[in-house]
């Protein structure tokens, strides 16, 4: 049987002690050593007089404990008043006999030492009691661990919580109180239930927070299942993770919570890229089968970073996403536009700006997948790019050897600019509309242009050299202006929207651009599914978050998450509340995001990019080819025999262009109504039959005149 460490330590003790009793006061009387020891022999006496006087049983075992402080002081008295060591080394004699008898007899004294002490006399004996009390389940001793019995004494003397048995207690590595204690029914066959945080807490005066319970998974030569549990005890962890914690930590009680800015997610990995100047935080949902849920502001507080948009974005994909935490806004720089970047590959891509990562952003000039055209749709308020977007798109389809055509509602200087290089631009309502039915017109003119190499129409085919015909595009700015103007709305809306249908297999693409993208405004259910289907929508800021965010979605066929286009580059500057107590004015508002767009990809997937700039006070002939490209003449003639080619500019509508010629029925008036007939004839006014209303003269006249009506 191993020797309890108690025991050995006090032996060593008597074995360092005895050389001191002999030599200190030989070699140094007035040494404190001596006084020291001359008052632990008081003491011992002062046990001694205290054993005798008591009734309690052990007072002999006592007064043997006290002897060895009593006898190292007589030996101290013998060694200061003998001539050196003594006759016959006296002094150090006692002194070893003193640490001998102290070696061999003090150790089982100990009354409390089990296995180490004599046995006791057999005690009196008792009646029995009335009732035998309950059999308590013993646990044979399994030769556990020191820590593992303190454990196990606590957690008898809790009242074996929810009657289970404390099997192993593990300390964790560099920790003072850290522990994992593994648990189990103290019945065979009998589930743990009714066992708390705060039952196992109790026992080792710890918060119930730094308790967590867990299951015990089944392992080769131990059991698991219900009977078993584990216990994770940590205080100290715990302290430091309240005041220094992890990334990991942090995203765990912070973020993943189930009131936190991602519930259920965790944490991958956190990367930082001093180059560039971001930290990811890369984040998966714990169940792969659930979407993210994030509150970028809550997330944001809880993780301690900058609360600004213009710094801090996410990108969902799946079951995972990314947060990327910029040191400056990654779209505040200007991406210049060359001939390069908006020159076309064989597929149609180019590249029309740049993401928050860095990343090329592409659009195409022609569905290779489709063999079609593309059409497009820009959405944006005032000033928020939508023109300069148009540069980009144009410098991209003519280097591609493909039609421009341009108009607008209102007069600007970048569409004057850009309608020198390309084949027509123009403004006003009057000439977007004559532009639409144009290029309808054009549609059924392809349907009937015979291809060379066989002698018959096909439909188009981007990149064949055998199509007579090259690609046109259309593009309509402020078309939501246009559509609703009091005239010529109702042919820029019917056009339109039989351009969206019928143009992209005869290589006619439309290019719409305004502030909404809903029907109320000129854009139809039909037009905005075949514009969202066959392009990549381009949105630049709608004026506030949440209207960005609208009119992306209703360009989706799914409502992803939708990234957030601040007002301005304004980053955080100190505390509003610290101001306002402070009487100081609010910082600057930053700078324009202008030109900051989301885009929509082909999976329906929305992005934040910056478009390319392109600089109108410079020369825009570098970026255009040298040449400009227009319609063969084989479509100007025919378009002209239709009266459709001509100075789309005049100011006023020609005779019977829109409107049926007024007849002597008329009374030499026109009647302006219909969408874009062949015929120019009305469809949304009164009949053209009735060319006077009945006079209603009574109130019987009244009613069935109101009975009658069936167009109202």
């Amino acid at each position: 049987m191993s020797t309890p460490r108690s025991v050995a330590l006090e032996r060593l003790a008597y074995t360092l002690a005895a050389p001191v009793l002999a030599v200190a006061p030989n070699l140094y009387p007035d040494s404190p050593v001596n006084q020291i020891v001359q008052l632990a022999g008081a003491a011992g006496l002062g046990g001694w007089i205290l054993a005798a006087k008591s009734d309690v049983h052990g007072a002999g075992r006592k007064i043997l404990r006290w002897s060895p402080l009593v006898l190292a002081a007589a030996i101290d008295t013998v060694a200061k008043t003998t001539t050196g060591f003594g006759p016959y080394g006296l002094d150090g004699l006692l002194a070893a006999g003193w640490a001998a008898a102290g070696y061999l007899v003090m150790p089982f004294s100990r009354h409390t030492r089990r296995r180490h002490r004599p046995a006791l006399a057999a005690p009196a004996a008792q009646p029995a009691p009335a009732e035998a009390p309950e059999p308590v389940a013993t646990i044979p001793d399994d030769g556990a661990d020191l820590l593992t019995r303190e454990v196990r004494m606590l957690w008898e003397n809790a009242g074996m919580p929810a009657r289970t048995h404390v099997v192993k207690a593990t300390r964790h590595p560099g920790m003072r109180h850290d522990m994992t204690i593994l648990l189990r029914a103290s019945e065979t066959g009998r589930p743990i239930t009714g066992l708390t945080e705060a039952a196992v807490a109790a026992p080792f005066a710890v918060p119930s927070s730094d308790v967590v319970l867990a299951e015990v998974a089944i392992q080769p030569g131990r059991q698991g299942g219900p009977g078993w549990m584990e216990a994770r005890i940590t205080p100290d962890a715990n302290q430091r993770r309240r005041t220094k914690p992890t990334d990991q930590e942090k995203w765990t009680d912070r973020v993943a919570s189930s009131k936190g800015g991602a519930p259920g997610s965790e944490l991958v990995h956190t990367t930082r890229d001093n180059e560039r100047g971001v930290t990811f935080y890369r984040a998966r949902m714990a169940d792969s089968t659930e979407s993210p849920r994030i509150d970028l502001p809550k997330l944001c507080r809880a993780l301690g970073l900058p609360e600004d948009d213009s710094r801090v974005f996410v990108l969902v994909e799946g079951a995972e996403f990314l947060i990327s935490v910029f040191d400056t806004p990654p779209l505040s720089p200007t991406f210049p536009a060359t001939r390069e970047l908006l020159t076309p590959d064989a597929r149609g891509m180019y590249v029309c700006g740049f993401s928050i990562t860095g990343q090329p952003v592409h659009n195409f000039v022609f569905q290779h997948d489709k063999n079609a055209a593309k059409h497009g749709l820009v959405l944006g308020v005032t000033r928020g790019g939508k023109t300069q977007f148009f540069a980009v798109t144009m410098v991209a389809e003519s280097n591609a050897g493909q039609i421009v055509w341009l108009s607008s509602c209102f007069k600007d200087e970048k569409t004057t600019a850009l309608g020198e290089y390309i084949d027509r631009q123009g403004i006003t309502p009057l000439y977007m509309a004559r532009q639409l039915r144009a290029a309808k017109a054009l549609c059924q003119i392809r349907a009937d242009m015979p291809w060379a190499h066989d002698g018959k129409p096909h439909d188009y085919k981007p990149g064949d050299p055998r199509c007579p015909y090259k690609q046109l595009n259309v593009y309509a700015d402020e078309f939501m202006t246009a559509s609703q103007d009091p005239e010529y709305g109702e042919f820029i809306q019917a056009d339109g929207d039989a351009l969206t249908v019928m143009g992209l297999k005869y290589g006619i693409g439309f290019n719409p651009a305004g502030q909404s993208p809903f029907a109320h405004n000129g854009f139809s259910t039909e037009m905005k599914d075949n514009l969202r289907q066959n392009s990549r929508p381009v949105i630049f800021n709608m004026g506030s978050p949440g209207a960005t965010r609208k009119a992306a979605e209703g360009t989706m066929e799914n409502a992803y998450d939708v990234p957030t286009i601040p007002a301005r580059y304004a980053p955080k500057e100190g505390s509003a509340i610290e101001r306002a107590m402070a009487g100081e004015a609010e910082p600057e508002n930053g700078v324009s995001t202008g030109g900051v767009a989301v885009v929509v990809l082909d999976n329906g997937r929305a992005v934040l990019m910056k478009a390319l700039y392109v600089d109108f006070d410079d020369d825009l002939a570098d970026l255009f080819p040298s040449e400009i490209n227009r319609l063969t003449d084989y479509e100007i003639s025919e378009l002209t025999k239709l009266g459709l080619w001509f100075d789309w500019s005049e100011p006023e509508p020609r005779p019977g262009e829109f409107w049926p010629e007024p007849t002597d029925d008329d009374d030499g008036g026109s009647r302006r109504r219909g969408g874009g007939g062949k015929d120019g004839g009305g469809k949304r006014g009164p009949k053209s039959g009735s060319s006077h209303e009945s006079q209603v003269t009574s109130p019987r006249q009244a009613l069935e005149a109101i009975k009658s009506l069936n167009n109202a």
